[in-house]
């Protein structure tokens, strides 16, 4: 998959994810068919910065973590954008991670 379709795969799923809820970079890799690529849609969100229509505040890792966080200008952009969404956020982790949870679609040729 090139990686500029891969990158709007993933910009689509990010599109959907509900305000107040979170996904994972794992949860988006499988719902676009490639599992083990979680680390790729990290790439693709770094380049989301300049998309204002790519919520990308809301992917976090899989125990809730905001390790994107470095990627916002300012210096808790991350964390506030969240916490507007009324999302608590303690040590830079999601709290009631499971509640606030998403699970994107599987993608569908």
């Amino acid at each position: 998959m090139a990686s500029s379709i891969f990158f709007e795969r993933v910009y689509a799923v990010v599109r959907q994810i509900p305000y107040g809820r979170v996904t994972s970079y794992g949860a988006i890799a499988k719902s676009i068919g490639a599992a083990k690529s979680a680390r790729m849609v990290g790439y693709a969100l770094n380049n989301a910065s300049a998309l204002e229509d790519v919520p990308a505040h809301r992917v976090v890792n899989r125990k809730g973590m905001l390790t994107g966080k470095h990627h916002f200008s300012g210096t808790n952009l991350m964390q506030q954008l969240l916490e507007n969404e009324e999302i608590s956020i303690e040590n830079n982790c999601i709290q009631n991670f499971e509640k606030h949870f998403w699970q994107p679609p599987l993608y569908q040729d």
